[in-house]
């Protein structure tokens, strides 16, 4: 990775503060300045991976919609009584394995 120099201007009174306050923990401005960068460009990435996981999502809860507009529906009692059949049959393997 090549270095490239950063320049700006900002308050000359900011720069004292933002020097001292970095090396009252030991690190420089410089130090200090490519931490936040970084940490800016990681919740800039967050923040888009959580649009993309907004997207899939709402896709996915139309899509259902859209389903379930068509008619593609399961009864609530048919789903109840298959997932009562599931769980009749773990208890009858945990009671197997004792």
């Amino acid at each position: 990775m090549s270095d490239a120099t950063f320049t700006f201007r900002v308050d000359e009174a900011l720069k004292t503060e933002f020097s001292a306050a970095a090396k009252a923990h030991d690190r420089t401005g410089a130090q200090l300045l490519r931490d936040f960068m970084r940490d800016y460009v990681k919740q800039q990435q967050e923040a888009l991976e959580g649009a993309e996981y907004d997207a899939w999502l709402r896709a996915r809860v139309e899509q259902s919609r859209a389903s379930a507009d068509a008619g593609n529906l399961v009864p609530a009692a048919e789903v109840e009584a298959g997932f009562a059949a599931r769980r009749a049959a773990t208890r009858r393997r945990l009671d197997a394995s004792k």
